[in-house]
């Protein structure tokens, strides 16, 4: 499916392109924070509502669920909205989201609520580098970009761990009212200073299907799901994680996930730096340090220094990993970017729902450290194949 551009809508740059990559900063990090608040509240949700843990880490599989789903279609259900429309759309279902979870008695409408946020994360983040080649030039891509995926960092600094430390005080449901007001914020900055987004040609699901066909395409998601899947399988636990094994208290962890998001907002920035000339090596190394820093934290009960560096080189490897995949698939698709962003997108969610849904089976059953090298295996294995997929090219 093609599409036809929008008369009167073309590229923007110059002035006003840096307001609107602000923008889409604000954009990412209200939804980001939303995304991930429960795994920094998920002992305190489990408690109120009366039910295991494993059951209330299911909140961010179904997110990423849907948001699997509008990362795949969304874009061809709309073929000829204007993108500014379609992400004022998504931030006002992000807005009654965390309303909803907020008042949610229960685990059940929990969940429902959580599955319109991943329609709006899956949109969101299938649309922000299209939009982003729409707003500066080709050559200035990849510092556009890390400016919208600061946003995700700037969660894991401000977002995630400022909305646990608020929990300790306020409640769990006070925090995703904060959550609701921000992604509010985002929804009118949108409308405001976002210039009007053309949708880009070569969309729908047949030229998904052509990307997938592409050398290297295939194999590479199939690393990255593997990496990222690591990653959220030890993540979505870390709570309860250090809680156990480092025997960090109520006011250690918020510290903790503050120092996981430093590293992240730094390895964005840093790895974003590094990703156009040392592509091939970070995609061996990031996943290992994600491996290693998963191994650390086994061993910190012994060594309670060592979930102190982990915690900072993880978020590190974590923070500028987005980069890294955007370099690459802006690589291997330089003319089907809309259709290769969806499929990243779609790749990350499928992480998310394989890493969170495995790591609470693997909570419940076996226990945290078996989980937690299993997640760690499989974030050092992706990075081997992910790096093996960009030899076959």
């Amino acid at each position: 499916m093609t599409t036809t551009l929008t008369a009167g809508v073309g590229p923007v740059v110059g002035r006003r392109a840096w307001p609107a990559l602000l923008t889409m900063f604000l954009g990412s990090f209200s939804l980001v924070t939303a995304e991930f608040l429960p795994p920094g509240v998920l002992t305190t949700i489990a408690r109120d509502l009366g039910v295991r843990e494993g059951v209330v880490g299911l909140s961010v599989s179904v997110t990423a669920v849907t948001a699997l789903l509008a990362a795949l279609g969304l874009g061809a259900v709309f073929p000829r909205l204007d993108r500014r429309t379609l992400l004022l759309g998504l931030t006002i279902a992000a807005v009654a989201s965390n309303v909803l979870v907020a008042v949610a008695p229960n685990i059940g409408l929990l969940l429902v609520a959580r599955l319109l946020l991943g329609v709006a994360v899956g949109g969101y983040w299938s649309m922000a580098l299209v939009i982003a080649a729409q707003l500066v030039p080709a050559e200035r891509l990849g510092k556009a970009m890390m400016i919208v995926n600061a946003g995700t960092t700037v969660a894991t600094v401000a977002g995630v761990p400022l909305g646990v430390l608020l929990s300790t005080f306020a409640g769990w449901r006070v925090v995703f009212v904060v959550a609701a007001g921000l992604a509010l914020a985002a929804a009118v900055t949108v409308r405001l200073i976002l210039p009007p987004i053309a949708p880009r040609e070569g969309i729908g699901f047949a030229a998904m299907g052509s990307a997938l066909r592409a050398p290297g395409v295939t194999p590479g998601l199939v690393a990255i799901v593997a990496v990222i899947g690591g990653h959220f399988a030890g993540y979505t636990y870390i709570r309860p994680a250090l809680a156990e094994l480092l025997g960090a208290g109520p006011a250690a962890i918020p510290v903790l996930l503050a120092l996981f998001g430093i590293g992240g907002l730094l390895g964005n920035f840093v790895l974003g730096s590094l990703a156009d000339k040392h592509l091939a090596t970070l995609l061996l190394a990031v996943p290992a340090a994600i491996g290693l820093s998963l191994a650390a934290i086994i061993a910190s009960g012994a060594v309670p220094a060592l979930a102190y560096v982990a915690v900072v080189i993880w978020g590190g490897a974590f923070g500028g990993i987005l980069n890294l995949v955007q370099v690459w698939i802006s690589r291997v698709l330089p003319d089907r970017i809309e259709a290769g962003s969806g499929l990243v997108v779609a790749g990350f969610q499928t992480a998310i729902i394989l890493g969170s849904a495995v790591g609470g089976r693997g909570v419940d059953t076996l226990g945290l450290t078996p989980t937690y090298w299993l997640a760690a295996g499989a974030a050092v294995l992706g990075g081997v194949l992910v790096r093996a997929s960009l030899a076959r090219r």
